[in-house]
């Protein structure tokens, strides 16, 4: 065996570059997305027009309930106090009450 007269040289790995990332535009130079401006009255009749199509409830059933029942006691006790006044007594008498659903009309329920 002969010694080799030139050696082979080892090669080193090329450099690999990571690829540049995706240029990141300047706040000055990206635009951002402006929203779309409707002159005035555009807009509300355009949520005019989507509320008239639709059919859900605008109101939780809940709380305008409570209100309605709430309106509902007001004005009784209100047209009972004339009742009592017309009787020439400052006390609220259960009779009041019923004098004064009774006039109403509403006799069982809340008609």
């Amino acid at each position: 065996m002969r010694p080799s007269s030139h050696r082979r040289k080892t090669r080193t790995p090329r450099r690999v570059t990571p690829p540049a990332p995706p240029p990141v535009p300047s706040p000055q130079r990206r635009r951002a997305r402006t929203r779309r401006r409707y002159r005035p009255g555009t807009r509300a009749l355009m949520e005019i027009r989507k509320y008239q199509k639709s059919t859900e409830l605008l109101l939780r059933k809940l709380p305008f309930s409570r209100l309605a029942a709430e309106a509902f006691l007001v004005r009784l006790f209100e047209d009972s106090y004339l009742c009592t006044i017309h009787a020439k007594r400052v006390t609220l008498y259960v009779q009041d009450i019923q004098l004064a659903r009774r006039i109403r009309g509403i006799f069982d329920g809340l008609g």
